[in-house]
């Protein structure tokens, strides 16, 4: 059942927002849980995702090119040991996922990249804005490479002290800061992240670009902003605000962790769920 999510501005006055020195945002990350986005784990499998990750795992190494023709039930079912009901489980959470395409009496076939994007609806703030007909602005606060510390090496699949890339940046609506965006980049996914101009660009619709979406992890909490945030969006420390923490791997590997927090007073989440 896909699910999409979207921004929504609520309070019409702007407030000015100021300039405030980088004090480790990442601190502020250390209580969000984003299950999958460090180095994976090993642990015993059920004989439906053995056959799930085999197939998973061959097409993130690119076994199978987009719309090429997979293993049928049958072939997986000798190949595994397995009954046809433990493949039909496996291909069905696939086909969920939108990594592959079932035709009835034709076969299984690889999806094309942009299909899981679309599944996993990771949205793009600059683009929600611009659908609403409102002029979205970015200021970058922050860009630079830096020396990942321990914990946030392992949620990118880093040893600690490798360079990992950081900006952050504050997105408006209408003058309006929305958005205070703190996101950490593997440079092994995006090597050129630093050379975009990130008021044209959103740092989400560039990596989506150069590094193919396999899975999204987020985590939602309704908390106060650290002093910096509040400075950044131009509220006060005791605003609440909706804070998610997400993380996106391309292919097995990790590609980003960031924090997105937004004003309580401006931003609404909204679903829409489709049989």
């Amino acid at each position: 059942m896909p699910s999409s999510a979207r921004s929504r501005l609520r309070s019409p006055p702007a407030q000015p927002t100021t300039r405030a020195s980088h004090d480790g945002l990442f601190a502020g990350m250390g209580s969000a849980s984003v299950n999958g986005a460090g180095l994976p784990r090993s642990a015993p499998q059920p004989p439906y995702a053995r056959v799930k990750q085999y197939l998973k795992d061959a097409l993130e190494a690119g076994r199978w090119a987009p719309g090429a023709q997979m293993p049928s039930e049958a072939e997986l079912v000798a190949q595994f040991g397995v009954s046809r009901m433990t493949v039909h489980r496996a291909l069905r959470e696939l086909q969920d996922a939108g990594l592959i395409t079932r035709l009835q009496g034709v076969g299984t076939f690889a999806a094309q990249l942009n299909r899981v994007s679309s599944t996993l609806t990771i949205n793009d703030i600059q683009e929600e804005i611009h659908k609403r007909g409102h002029r979205h602005d970015a200021s970058v606060h922050l860009k630079r490479a830096e020396a990942a510390p321990a914990a946030l090496a392992q949620r990118l699949g880093l040893a600690p002290g490798d360079t990992v890339f950081h900006t952050l940046i504050v997105h408006h609506e209408h003058g309006v800061a929305l958005q205070c965006e703190d996101r950490y980049v593997n440079p092994a996914c995006a090597p050129h992240y630093l050379d975009v101009d990130f008021t044209q660009v959103t740092p989400t619709h560039y990596l989506l670009d150069v590094a193919p979406l396999w899975e999204a992890h987020v985590a939602i909490e309704s908390a106060l902003p650290t002093a910096q945030e509040a400075k950044l969006l131009g509220i006060q420390r005791t605003d609440p605000c909706l804070i998610v923490v997400r993380g996106t791997v391309s292919r097995g590997v990790p590609v980003t962790l960031a924090r997105l927090v937004h004003p309580g007073s401006r931003y609404t989440l909204e679903s829409q769920f489709r049989p």
